[in-house]
């Protein structure tokens, strides 16, 4: 990772830390991106000279070769409290978004005054540096060659979770730690109408249409690309949806530069939908920021009020979806840039005719 010196400085000018504030931060995803601590349990604590890692037993010696901070140990939460009850002086300032009720209730007991702040550490983390750039195109890249190497393999003889199985297990081979989120195989006229759908032992039939969704995690940076394909013949309407779903995708791309609105993004999108009468099918927002977690800022939807700068990595996924007809989505990755975007997903977007089995 990049110096994360340069990170704490960012994180100690956006909150305008004074010398007499703490920072408790509990989201996993922040500390890892502020020390490069990978373990399950944590605290961070930053004031404006000072930053300490607090966690268990199982992870000190872990932390300590992974971070260049100082490590205190406690088992328990009541011993966590304890130990940001000896640093709090005058505010402490903590993650409300990530806190519990009962998290929340014990630590009105440190005497200094709690501030929350919300989720404002979201916007820290939305202009990727070179390495988180290499890690994300890394990812990019493993999940394009696994779906490159698994669609030759798809025919009416599978089942959804049969190439949910082969796209993680090339993944992995070609180098992922994993998927990035729960890989989407999407068939036939109902299943693939539903943008989330969870694989099933369903076996694909000739006519259908097929939404896989699919990214690879690499070093704790996702990716995301989704692809629409037919099986056997096409007909007439599925392949006219694809083609205005092509068209939204295309508009959307191309409107992603610095300084332009999120939501502009998604009219872009939603426009072509509505001139072709289909917006009512347009079922959720056209994309999102990818990084340490798969869905962060920016978000490009309809009422996102944050603007797009150089350095946000997001997807642009418009998708039409009607039960009994079927699914279509189209996601490419793109990296923001002053004077436009570049695209990193190259899976080709022509729809692709998967064969299927002869009938005798």
């Amino acid at each position: 990772m990049s110096d994360p010196s340069v990170r704490v400085d960012r994180l100690r000018e956006l909150l305008a830390i004074g010398p007499d504030d703490g920072v408790l931060l509990t989201d996993l995803d922040d500390i890892r991106y502020l020390t490069g601590f990978t373990g399950s349990n944590g605290w961070l604590f930053a004031s404006d000279s000072s930053l300490r890692l607090i966690t268990d037993g199982r992870y000190v010696e872990q932390a300590r070769s992974q971070c260049s901070v100082d490590v205190v140990e406690a088992r328990t939460i009541v011993e966590m409290i304890s130990v940001v009850q000896r640093w709090a002086t005058t505010r402490l300032l903590f993650q409300s978004s990530q806190v519990s009720v009962d998290l929340f209730e014990r630590l009105k007991t440190v005497s200094a005054a709690l501030v929350p702040i919300g989720s404002k550490l979201a916007d820290l983390r939305r202009a990727k540096d070179p390495s988180e750039l290499a890690c994300i195109e890394r990812a990019v890249r493993i999940a394009d060659r696994a779906l490159a190497e698994v669609c030759p393999m798809i025919d009416d003889s599978l089942t959804e979770k049969d190439i949910r199985d082969e796209l993680e297990y090339r993944m992995r081979r070609h180098g992922a730690d994993g998927p990035s989120y729960d890989t989407i195989v999407a068939s036939g006229p109902d299943n693939s109408a539903r943008p989330h759908h969870r694989p099933s032992a369903r076996r694909l039939e000739e006519g259908d249409l097929v939404v896989i969704d699919v990214g690879a995690l690499v070093d704790g940076y996702h990716s995301d690309l989704t692809r629409t394909f037919a099986v056997g013949s096409c007909d007439d309407v599925p392949r006219a949806r694809y083609d205005v779903v092509r068209e939204s995708q295309a508009r959307g791309v191309a409107a992603v530069r610095s300084g332009v609105p999120a939501r502009d993004v998604d009219e872009a999108c939603r426009a072509v939908f509505r001139s072709n009468g289909l917006e009512g099918e347009f079922v959720h927002g056209t994309g999102h920021g990818v990084g340490l977690v798969i869905h962060e800022e920016p978000f490009l939807g309809s009422t996102s009020t944050a603007v797009l700068s150089a350095g946000d990595v997001v997807t642009v996924e418009p998708g039409l979806y009607r039960v009994g007809l079927g699914g279509v989505r189209i996601e490419d990755l793109l990296v923001v840039e002053e004077t436009g975007s570049r695209v990193l997903s190259t899976f080709p977007k022509e729809l692709i005719c998967l064969p299927s089995r002869p009938t005798i």
